[in-house]
């Protein structure tokens, strides 16, 4: 059913990307201006310009009308992204043929937007609009409650309810100038209507139809009814909202850097169920974002954390992981987090890392362990130096460029119990302090 009712975004996406696809001889062509010619040419919102929206519309045998509004559906269920002021396909349109979880991830994002499909009648006041948006979630949970048709007049009773609890909540008082009993005032010019004043059956009436869009629900004979994939959606918001509220280190409210700091200490398992709670009360991309920010910090601790966390994030997050991958901190955890994603087996995932790329890693690691673990520890972790012996690894370790190796190597050197090793790893320290060889 989500894919049936994205089809035509679908159609409009893979038309951008085979239209605007660089034509043979290219290839000599630099890697922007390839870039520039694959992508579709779109205004600061995101909408196709005149010109690719005629030629699309003409492509697919569609009014352009439509093709307007599979764009917009392609751009909202993140089948194609728009950067600056060009678009071009997402991760959702690659992974659409062959991940039934893509399709209906896009279809929630639209399911979402769906004021944003559907606009409001210019003619109804932003705040009322507002506070119908707001009250939407109770209707729909009442009508997946149900489990069948529920009569227009009772969810317009629901709405008038949850409005007026939301006033309340404001504390609002009335809109336009209050007259004082003790002197009569000159009222000055009239006001825009109030918004109070407008019928909220037209509300109900807009949200019924943009939701009906979207394909969450059917709207006939005086009665409003979810459809499957609406009643799944409505199931998977309550239950984030169910695994949030059950938290169990009490992380949720925090940033990503202090929620990560807080599952520091908690056995895998656990840990993955702070951030299971923590990213079911955020927007997908903001969360990534906030947990590559904590990542490109100073604590590698938390770059290992932060990329633990992406795994639970899933598919959403590749674009954002694939873009950092060219940043010297994050590259090896990113080349590991997309060689999972991609379905490596576990034993060879290890190979997509340089020997360079390794040892890097194996700095970063050491340092979260010399600043947050125990000497035992670090040891320990020699065993998993991807060269074969110490003096091996100490020799490439002085040339990667890690910014903490002289810190890890005389921590090391303190923990280590064998006093000719250690001392060795003192002299490597010493020789990279120094810029010797």
């Amino acid at each position: 059913m989500a894919r049936a009712g994205l089809a035509g975004a679908v159609r409009a996406a893979r038309w951008a990307e085979n239209a605007l696809r660089p034509a043979p001889g290219t290839a000599r062509l630099s890697a922007a201006d390839r870039t520039a010619q694959a992508t579709a040419p779109a205004g600061t919102t995101g909408a196709l310009s005149d010109a690719a929206a005629e030629r699309a519309a003409a492509d697919l045998d569609v009014t352009v009308h439509q093709l307007r509004a599979d764009w917009d559906a392609a751009r909202l269920a993140g089948l194609v992204e728009v950067h600056g002021t060009a678009a071009r396909p997402g991760w959702r349109l690659r992974a659409w043929d062959r991940d039934d979880a893509a399709v209906l991830r896009g279809w929630v994002a639209l399911f979402d937007a769906w004021s944003l499909v559907h606009p409001a009648p210019a003619e109804l006041p932003p705040a009322t609009v507002a506070e119908t948006v707001e009250a939407v979630p109770q209707l729909l949970s009442f009508l997946q409650l149900s489990a069948g048709p529920v009569p227009v007049p009772q969810l317009l009773d629901l709405l008038d309810q949850r409005v007026r609890e939301l006033r309340t909540e404001r504390c609002e008082i009335p809109y336009g100038p209050q007259e004082d009993p003790g002197r009569a005032t000159d009222p000055g010019p009239a006001d825009p209507a109030d918004a109070h004043d407008v019928p909220l059956a037209d509300l109900l009436a807009w949200a019924l139809r943009a939701l009906a869009a979207v394909d969450a629900l059917t709207c006939a004979d005086g009665q409003a009814t979810l459809t499957p994939l609406g009643s799944w959606a409505v199931w998977v918001k309550l239950e984030q909202i169910c695994v949030a509220a059950q938290s169990p280190a009490g992380n949720i409210e925090q940033s990503a850097e202090d929620m990560l700091r807080g599952c520091a200490r908690l056995r895998p398992n656990a840990a993955r169920a702070e951030y299971r709670a923590w990213l079911a009360a955020r927007d997908a991309g903001s969360a990534v974002t906030e947990l590559l920010d904590a990542a490109r910090g100073e604590d590698a601790l938390l770059r290992g954390l932060a990329f633990e966390a992406l795994r639970v994030v899933g598919a959403p997050a590749e674009p954002d992981v694939r873009a950092v991958a060219d940043v010297a901190s994050l590259r090896p955890y990113a080349l590991l987090w997309l060689a999972e994603h991609e379905g490596t087996d576990p034993e060879d995932v290890h190979l997509v890392l340089t020997r360079e790329e390794s040892t890097w890693l194996w700095v970063d690691t050491a340092a979260a362990v010399a600043d947050h673990g125990e000497a035992e520890l670090l040891v320990r972790h020699l065993e998993s130096a991807p060269q074969p012996t110490v003096p091996a690894l100490l020799d490439e370790v002085r040339t990667v460029g890690h910014p903490r190796t002289v810190q890890v190597l005389v921590a090391l050197a303190a923990a280590h119990p064998d006093p000719a090793l250690a001392k060795a790893v003192r002299r490597a320290a010493f020789q990279v302090h120094t810029g010797g060889v």
